[in-house]
């Protein structure tokens, strides 16, 4: 049986000698600004839990009733007998909330893109896409067979010249990160949907990094940017601020219609089970009634962005609380992220191939709920790690 995986051991042990092959870190403890890890007590800076809603007590209250009245899940996929009313009602929710008529919920952020993209993509259309958009747009383009043309990242000149190569097609579509994960810059939404507009063609934003984040009470790109009603298609994620699991669309009915019938991740899937999908709906309230815990999230960002910059870390075209320290070599990023997890931060090393070769990075992701005294012993941390592996 062993040998017929011989071929990919061998890949393995060669990423072993590159060092850069990383084993699966099982946490012992809830998520927070502190978690741990190997029996050790360390600050988290690795996690997508922007607002600290994984540990909410409305989100967790939310959960435990749900399993208390309608169990542990739902037995069944949507279109035949796994629709509750509370999937209905959080959609409804979801809609309002991103100022959309519909909003169709799927099982994660990645299958969202992945059946949105393969669904309503043929042979006769044309997609354009950012060269740094996620894997999980990358891999709903190549299930289509659709024409793809990719422009250069947030360049607009390179996306104009895409959509001058593009006329003829029944449905030219422009899809982007709203904010780019791995560099925590936000897409230059504005004039993309200028140039959609001028040339006709349709805008999908992938607000993954944005939800819970940016617009007002967190609503994404599209709202932060004054665009509402102005985007085709948004993309969002139940899995990181608002701290539960998920993906959803957000559009119009005609596309959620279409999509219930043609999502094939949507057909395929069993439906989340009601202590997720009440979760989410808690969380949306919390969105709406806690807009504290943004205003929190960038006092935070702010103040651990400028401590890296005043120690001489290169951040990138960071504007978020994405904020990679970009040191090239990839061995390097991995053991200066061993070291800072020595003295007591955890900040996972980023390389290839979810980076670009010569781009490796510790990307650090700040949250609501970290102290201030947190972040500044976090800072600390990478002083003297910096340091001893000579990055500063």
């Amino acid at each position: 049986m062993k040998e017929a995986f011989q071929y990919l051991q061998e890949e393995l042990d060669q990423m072993k000698e590159n060092q850069t092959f990383r084993p699966l870190i099982p946490l012992a403890s809830k998520q927070g600004s502190r978690v741990k890890i190997k029996g050790k007590d360390v600050i988290q800076l690795s996690s997508n839990n922007y607002l600290g809603l994984t540990d909410h007590p409305r989100l967790k209250q939310a959960a435990i009733e749900a399993i208390e009245k309608f169990g542990a899940g739902t037995g069944s996929v949507r279109t035949i007998a796994g629709t509750m009313d509370m999937h209905n009602a959080l959609e409804e929710k979801l809609a309002d909330f991103k100022h959309t008529e519909a909003a169709l919920v799927f099982q994660s952020g990645f299958t969202t893109n992945q059946g949105v993209l393969s669904a309503i993509l043929a042979e006769q259309d044309v997609v354009i896409s950012d060269e740094l958009n996620h894997a999980s747009i990358i891999d709903g383009i190549r299930l289509t067979k659709a024409d793809r043309k990719i422009y250069k990242h947030s360049d607009m000149d390179s996306l104009e010249a895409a959509l001058k190569e593009s006329d003829g097609y029944r449905a030219r579509l422009i899809v982007t990160d709203g904010v780019f994960s791995m560099d925590g810059d936000i897409a230059k939404l504005p004039e993309i949907v200028e140039l959609a507009e001028k040339y006709n063609a349709m805008v999908m934003v992938d607000d993954a990094h944005a939800s819970g984040v940016l617009g007002k009470n967190g609503r994404g790109t599209v709202n932060h940017f004054g665009l509402d009603g102005r985007v085709h298609i948004q993309v969002g994620t139940l899995s990181k601020a608002i701290g539960v699991l998920g993906g959803y669309v957000a559009s119009t009915n005609t596309l959620r219609d279409y999509l219930i019938h043609k999502g094939r991740p949507f057909l395929f899937s069993t439906s989340h089970p009601p202590a997720v999908t009440a979760a989410c709906s808690a969380a949306i309230d919390v969105l709406l009634e806690e807009p504290e815990l943004i205003v929190k999230l960038w006092d935070n960002t702010a103040f651990f962005k400028n401590g890296l910059k005043a120690l001489g870390f290169n951040t990138g075209k960071s504007e978020t609380p994405i904020t990679p320290v970009i040191i090239g070599d990839e061995a390097k990023a991995l053991a200066f992220s061993d070291k800072l997890f020595e003295y007591g931060v955890f900040a996972q090393g980023i390389v290839y191939p979810t980076v670009p070769k010569g781009t490796a990075r510790v990307r650090t992701i700040v949250t609501a709920q970290h102290t201030q005294d947190e972040l500044q012993e976090a800072l600390n941390a990478f002083e003297k790690a910096g340091k001893e592996i000579g990055i500063i």
